[in-house]
């Protein structure tokens, strides 16, 4: 039986990709549409973490438990690119893995100081990807009218967040 399935034929096979390509397309289009619709607050989150960041990195080299502040910022910014997804889309997996990682962290003076980097570098990386993604966000939303066909670096980077890409 496995011998009688049909083949597709090459033009079946380029309807295919075409039809994969313009509902990626949508996809990223729903995409700009919801991240312009909430630049307001894509800029506040993006604030927020501007304004903190020099103490948090302080705090980190300090070897202070206010550093933890950081896995709040990453989940706040978790949950917002969750809740802009275009339907059916998910979380890179690469991101996930990284927000999740510094999500999991969380300061016990006895068990984090004697291992400061292995339990803080993750929250560092978590938050730094978290903000790259706001930043670039933002850049979208002031210079694109539609999601566009031949991508800038920052938009497909965003496209990657969401597997769109």
């Amino acid at each position: 039986m496995a011998q009688e399935q049909k083949r597709k034929t090459r033009k079946e096979v380029l309807q295919e990709i075409d039809e994969a390509y313009k509902k990626k397309l949508a996809h990223a289009e729903t995409l700009l549409a919801n991240i312009k619709e909430q630049r307001p607050r894509i800029e506040s989150l993006l604030s927020h973490y501007k304004r903190e960041e020099p103490d948090l990195v302080y705090r980190f080299y300090h070897q202070s438990y206010k550093f933890f502040i950081m896995v709040d910022l990453t989940r706040q910014a978790v949950e917002f690119f969750v809740s802009i997804a275009p339907e059916s889309a998910t979380l890179n997996d690469w991101y996930r893995s990284i927000a999740d990682e510094a999500l999991s962290k969380g300061f016990d003076p006895d068990k984090t100081n004697p291992i400061w980097l292995a339990e803080t570098l993750p929250v560092l990386q978590g938050y730094w990807h978290s903000k790259y993604f706001l930043e670039q966000m933002l850049v979208a939303a002031d210079e694109l009218d539609r999601a566009p066909e031949i991508l800038p670096s920052g938009w497909a980077a965003v496209l990657y967040l969401y597997n769109l890409r």
